[in-house]
């Protein structure tokens, strides 16, 4: 097996000596790469992000920003990054020359003051820079429309790719106004002809340092041959919540696999009767590819998180943790999905609905691991996604519901409502569901089942929000919803 090593700015760099749990921040800063800075460790500030070569979507490779400080760097071996320094034109000693389109935005429009940031966000823009798609507006008319939606800039740049990089000096205005003035890439631009060529394919790792090993099993095969010999496997995907735990809680595993690129993992399939979405997929994947064919989904997936984030989680990671407060499961517990769970002995398909037993506890044997995310068909014609926070992106729930509601003639035909923080697990709203079913959608029905939803779960007080007030956002969730469906009729 070839020694574990990573493409750099160009360069192949070994990863050896570094520890099996470091991430690629201190990788990349123990070997001098300083633009990348630690902020919180947390995946919040962006201050860390770097870009990655991975297969593309409407591409052979698309250059994807992540969190440094999150990913493990063995989880990297065989492929390959750009951080802050490989932007811009470099002479043969490697002094920059000329700034790439997005530092020279970025300087001549003020959006830099102390510098902190900067790197993060010059990378997280470069990564929307280089997105497939992303142009200028044909005509005068597609301009008007561009500048009308506040989240997208006339030359289509996605405000959304900056969710997860804060600055407190600057300010956004200047931020903005240079991510809105980028053009498309020039045809000569290095790092956009690199997206006509592969990305580099997974490979089988085994990197070990003292009595800790990072594995990266080539199929689900090896990977749940390995569950059943090590039980103590911490199983890594995007390491959006694992990296936490390294880095503030300072945790260690004596035996990691990954799985984040096995390819029964990373498949997303529609049928006829349903949606396989692999456990691996990203979300910012799943997003792209359904291309708002799941609504409910395309509703959640804006408030999950941030664009960082959301380039690395997968629905497998955010149901593995078993959090009450994933932003996940109340939307998928409102689309009826359940989860197919592999191992050594074969598959099952266990309902979501049935699948949490506990706080961060599941049916989920030690030997198993999530291998997709199923979601029957056909879609209930009514769903929202309601998320209570107390910023509108990048924020952990206090409350998140979600909702499914056929509503034919007047009358609820059938409801799934899924609820995230308001009890030791996600769950399912029945007795409100009970209390709707059969009746008419009318004010006088959701005035009596929003009494009922507001007693659903166990609601606590916390940091976040009390008890008495999540509680009473459960109420007002429904009430909201019949409002929302009531505008949509008349409009």
């Amino acid at each position: 097996m070839v020694a574990a090593r990573i493409t750099v700015n160009g360069e192949v760099t070994p990863i050896s000596p570094a520890a099996p749990h470091t991430t690629v921040l201190d990788f990349l800063r123990d070997r001098g790469f300083t633009g990348s800075k630690e902020g919180c460790a947390e995946g919040e500030c962006g201050a860390c992000s770097i870009m990655v070569a991975r297969p593309g979507i409407n591409q052979p490779t698309d250059w994807v920003a992540v969190n440094a400080c999150l990913v493990p760097v063995a989880s990297l071996d065989g492929q390959e990054i750009v951080t802050a320094e490989g932007l811009g034109t470099l002479d043969a000693t490697g002094v920059p020359t000329e700034l790439h389109p997005v530092q020279r935005e970025m300087a001549i429009r003020g959006g830099s003051q102390c510098g902190y940031c900067t790197p993060g966000f010059v990378c997280s823009m470069a990564s929307e820079y280089y997105r497939s798609g992303r142009c200028a507006p044909a005509t005068d008319a597609d301009a008007d429309a561009h500048e009308a939606d506040h989240e997208h800039g006339p030359n289509g740049f996605d405000l959304h790719s900056l969710s997860g990089n804060l600055c407190r000096c600057t300010g956004y205005r200047p931020i903005r106004d240079a991510a809105f003035a980028l053009a498309e890439p020039s045809a000569d631009d290095p790092l956009a002809q690199r997206r006509a060529q592969p990305a580099p394919a997974p490979v089988a790792t085994e990197y070990t340092l003292g009595d800790r090993t990072f594995r990266r099993p080539e199929t689900l095969a090896d990977a749940v041959r390995l569950l059943r010999e090590r039980p103590d496997t911490v199983l890594v995907a995007g390491s959006t919540d694992w990296g936490v735990e390294v880095n503030i809680r300072a945790r260690r595993a004596d035996y990691v696999i990954a799985i984040d690129r096995l390819p029964e993992l990373r498949e997303l399939r529609v049928e006829s009767d349903h949606i396989d979405i692999g456990a691996a997929v990203p979300l910012t994947e799943i997003e792209r590819r359904l291309d708002g064919t799941v609504p409910l989904l395309a509703q959640l997936f804006p408030q999950f998180a941030s664009r960082l984030i959301r380039n690395n989680a997968t629905f497998g990671g955010n149901l593995g943790t078993g959090s009450p407060i994933g932003d996940s499961p109340p939307a998928l517990l409102a689309l009826g999905a359940s989860v197919v769970l592999a191992s050594a002995d074969g598959e099952r398909e266990i309902e979501l609905a049935d699948y949490f037993t506990g706080y961060r506890q599941s049916v989920r044997r030690a030997d198993e691991l999530i291998r997709a995310v199923r979601i029957p068909l056909p879609l209930a014609p009514v769903t929202v996604f309601h998320k209570i926070a107390k910023r509108r992106f990048d924020d952990i729930s206090s409350v998140a519901v979600a909702f499914a509601l056929d509503i034919e003639d007047g009358i609820v035909r059938s409801v799934r409502i899924g609820l995230g923080g308001v009890a030791a697990t996600p769950i399912r709203a029945r007795d409100t569901e009970a209390a709707l079913i059969g009746k008419p959608w009318s004010a006088e029905t959701v005035a009596a089942a929003a009494l009922i939803l507001k007693s659903e779960g166990t609601p606590m007080s916390d940091h976040r929000a009390s008890a008495a007030y999540r509680s009473a956002m459960l109420g007002r969730s429904l009430e909201k919803l019949y409002a929302q469906t009531t505008e949509a009729v008349l409009s």
